[in-house]
């Protein structure tokens, strides 16, 4: 929860050890971890796009162990995913992690994201003039009325939802300071990204504990989308703003 995956990974081969898991408690921590991590840097990213903190932890924490727990209810109810877990790949650790290592990855974490932003930006603008931002908001359409998210927030969303929540929240701020969203949109945009991001490289990180991907991807995207849906839908979550 206060960490990124890759430190949350490594505690978990440290600790685990030689027990023995279920594939379904693999996944049931993984997803928990997927939606769960990371608050102080994220919960921060999101404050500045107009999320209180106390909305992310509901959010994020609420959500990561609601998730999970479906998940167990159905996969115990079912039977299924109870064969021992098969790790797709285990680390050698050389050395202890130490509190200077940690400062030290997330502050480069920190300024790989702000070039990151930087050149998606840029990316972003070389879209627009070229016409391909219209194609884009075409095809997110569905998703985005389904969500109750208005067009002008289909970038970001996209990019949050691919890459991760401090690219798509970071595009968000400049939206919002620039007047470029409304305070609906940017909510929703946030609690949907708070959900689901990272698609890509998150779920990849949890696979190679040997989770089942129904569980990391389309569980917690079905998830994502139903718990933003219900959220679009009520009027004091978002102050009812077009």
């Amino acid at each position: 929860l206060f960490t990124n995956l890759y430190t949350a990974i490594a505690v978990f081969f440290q600790v685990v050890g030689e027990t023995p898991l279920s594939v379904e408690q693999v996944t049931v921590l993984g997803a928990l971890m997927l939606v769960g991590h990371s608050l102080p840097v994220e919960g921060a990213v999101a404050k500045r796009a107009g999320v209180p903190w106390w909305g992310t932890l509901v959010l994020r924490v609420g959500g990561a162990l609601l998730l999970a727990w479906l998940l167990h209810c159905f996969y115990s109810y079912f039977g299924l995913l109870q064969a021992p877990v098969e790790l797709v790949w285990q680390p050698s650790f050389s050395s202890a992690p130490t509190l200077s290592s940690w400062a030290l990855a997330q502050l480069e974490t920190l300024a790989l994201i702000f070039v990151i932003i930087l050149a998606l930006i840029v990316l972003l603008k070389l879209l627009k003039r070229l016409g391909l931002e219209r194609w884009i908001h075409l095809g997110l359409l569905p998703l985005l009325k389904l969500l109750g998210i208005g067009r002008s927030a289909a970038n970001v969303t996209v990019i949050g939802f691919t890459l991760g929540l401090s690219y798509g929240a970071g595009l968000l701020i400049r939206d919002v300071q620039n007047g470029m969203l409304s305070k609906r949109d940017s909510t929703l945009a946030l609690c949907f990204l708070g959900l689901c991001h990272s698609v890509i490289e998150d779920t990849l990180l949890i696979l190679m504990l040997g989770a089942d991907i129904t569980g990391i991807l389309w569980a917690r995207l079905l998830f994502a989308v139903i718990v933003t849906a219900v959220i679009a839908r009520w009027p004091k979550a978002t102050g009812n703003q077009q």
